[in-house]
């Protein structure tokens, strides 16, 4: 097993001449095309020893601030960790394990959103608890009917 160098030198400088070395002008338009990938799957193609996923997040929030775009972040986390966690898709039924898979994605997402959007992202998690999508739900992007209704592009 490697050395992990993600937080050696400028992290920043290496995240983003990484992306510009696969042809991309920002972070964000190199996660679009993957829209499912972790963010450890995105670090990890970026630099497996020297890219963690927390870095790609935080580059990812940033350049959503910069733009205005802090909904649709929150929005592409969270498909993200839906992904991760629940790569079936919603459960049929909310159980106990179910629950608890659940949990293990929308905890860390609320978790990584911002302060702004919060308790938006507290809401969201409560309706999707009370009123639980399809069994087999799985959005594949920010885009994402139910996620759009959800979370609305409402900048804060």
């Amino acid at each position: 097993m490697s050395e992990d160098r993600s937080w050696e030198g400028h992290w920043k400088t290496r995240l983003y001449e990484r992306v510009r070395e696969r042809g991309y002008d920002s972070l964000t338009a190199f996660a679009k095309v993957r829209p499912t990938a972790s963010l450890v799957a995105l670090a990890d193609e970026l630099g497996r020893d020297d890219i963690a996923g927390i870095q790609v997040l935080s580059g990812l929030r940033y350049e959503a601030e910069q733009h205005k775009q802090v909904t649709a972040f929150v929005r592409d986390v969270l498909v993200r960790m839906l992904s991760q966690s629940l790569p079936n898709g919603w459960p049929a039924v909310l159980d106990d394990t179910s629950r608890f898979v659940v949990a293990k994605a929308l905890g860390p997402w609320i978790a990584y959103t911002p302060e702004t959007h919060k308790e938006r992202a507290r809401q969201c998690r409560t309706s999707l608890l009370a009123n639980p999508p399809p069994a087999g739900w799985r959005p594949l992007g920010p885009d994402d009917e139910l996620l759009r209704t959800l979370l609305p592009d409402e900048e804060v």
